[in-house]
């Protein structure tokens, strides 16, 4: 995927989201099953926007100056995935773009569950990316609202909590809109809205 620049407000959001992140996961407290070496959220695609692509991109290019070999093992598990995806990816497997027809958005439902993100390290369980990741993934863990009012929450996390207790540890993420505002912008700049996935995102091919 051709690089794409990053906005400089995107640093304030990522603020805001982690700041919101770390407000619920103190009222979570040990509900929270998130700790480093758990890879729940690291396995199974998932589509990103230009905001999380361009962060990503900026992780990599940092982590190539930084940590050269690390960087090379991010880049090589990212190939290796879009080697394994390329044929039945419901988009442009040139361009790693999402088609976003309906026929697309239902294959996609089923796409890939079971593929590692090429940014968790397998050996230690971590993300090398972590400061860079996509927005699902800083959101992943306290019960959120999705699209239809409902909380969604790991699969791990608050084990037989009453609902109470769920809807009081409740993470409001974004609650200005700014990730909404800044996509706009990027979007306005690229002439297009596009979507694309972790391992095109980060694939130098």
């Amino acid at each position: 995927m051709p690089h794409v620049p990053r906005p400089a407000a995107d640093t304030q959001l990522v603020q805001i989201v982690d700041t919101a992140l770390a407000d619920a996961s103190a009222r979570s407290g040990p509900w929270l099953a998130c700790r480093p070496g758990c890879t729940q959220c690291c396995h199974g695609v998932f589509e990103i926007h230009l905001l999380d692509a361009a962060r990503l991109q900026e992780g990599l290019a940092k982590l190539r100056v930084n940590d050269p070999k690390r960087a090379a093992r991010v880049e090589q598990r990212a190939h290796e995935a879009v080697e394994r995806l390329s044929a039945e990816f419901p988009g442009d497997p040139e361009t790693g773009l999402l088609d976003k027809t309906e026929e697309a958005e239902a294959a996609f439902e089923d796409f890939g569950n079971d593929e590692p993100c090429p940014a968790l390290d397998p050996t230690t369980g971590t993300c090398d990316l972590y400061e860079y990741r996509p927005m699902t993934c800083r959101v992943f863990g306290p019960p959120v609202r999705d699209d239809r009012g409902g909380l969604g929450v790991c699969e791990l996390c608050f084990q037989d909590a009453p609902q109470e207790e769920i809807v009081r540890c409740e993470m409001v993420p974004d609650p200005d809109g700014l990730e909404t505002k800044l996509l706009a912008e990027v979007e306005k700049q690229e002439g297009t809205t596009r979507y694309t996935i972790v391992a095109f995102a980060l694939n130098k091919d």
